[in-house]
């Protein structure tokens, strides 16, 4: 946007305050607009930022985004529903960012949307896939242990060994990006549960 554009195009109306207690009514309704506006656009940034995984490889024998693909290919074709698929394909979105905590990364942003199990699967995914390759790395194979007990363990374990663990082959015929796209708006429409759910209804 050029020098003129914003001359011609005065800036949106803002909020008056300088700290939120000076907030006032009118204030917060402009604010809440503008959220309104802003989270309908949250699938495009997602999907955009997913996109970030082409050309990825880390070393893997595909790229981060193939492996997306290919995690959720594998789940959609074995008949989960819709949000554990989108779940599937934004399991590793956190690559980029969070490269110390990746999955929690990517459960932070998929928890409005989905079961309290697949966000505990993509929280905790990290452990569970470590038990094929952790002690290639010095590290405890069996990590996912301490969750021995826990009522999603071995939900969390299967989608590893059926579909993450196993979304690194070459060959695979995954669906392309524009399969999982529609997936990704409807789910990420409206939230299930979020503090800020009431922000986003219409006055």
């Amino acid at each position: 946007m050029g020098v003129q554009e914003n001359i011609d195009h005065p800036a949106a109306e803002r909020a008056k305050f300088r700290e939120m207690k000076e907030g006032t009514a009118e204030d917060w309704a402009i604010i809440g607009g503008e959220y309104r506006a802003f989270a309908k656009g949250l699938a495009d940034r997602v999907l955009d930022h997913l996109k970030l995984l082409d050309g990825d490889f880390g070393g893997f024998p595909v790229d981060r985004l193939e492996h997306s693909l290919q995690t959720a290919t594998r789940a959609h074709r074995d008949g989960r529903g819709e949000r554990y698929v989108v779940m599937a394909l934004l399991h590793d979105i956190g690559d980029t960012l969070g490269s110390y905590n990746h999955p929690e990364v990517a459960a932070s942003i998929i928890k409005p949307f989905v079961s309290e199990e697949e966000h505990w699967i993509c929280q905790n995914h990290g452990a569970f896939q470590g038990y094929y390759y952790f002690h290639f790395l010095g590290m405890d194979q069996n990590a996912r242990d301490k969750f021995k007990d826990h009522p999603h363990y071995e939900a969390c374990r299967e989608f590893c060994e059926k579909y993450d663990q196993a979304a690194f082959d070459p060959d695979y015929e995954s669906e392309p990006l524009e399969f999982f796209e529609p997936m990704v708006r409807r789910v990420m429409e409206r939230p299930l549960a979020s503090a800020y759910a009431k922000a986003l209804e219409e006055e």
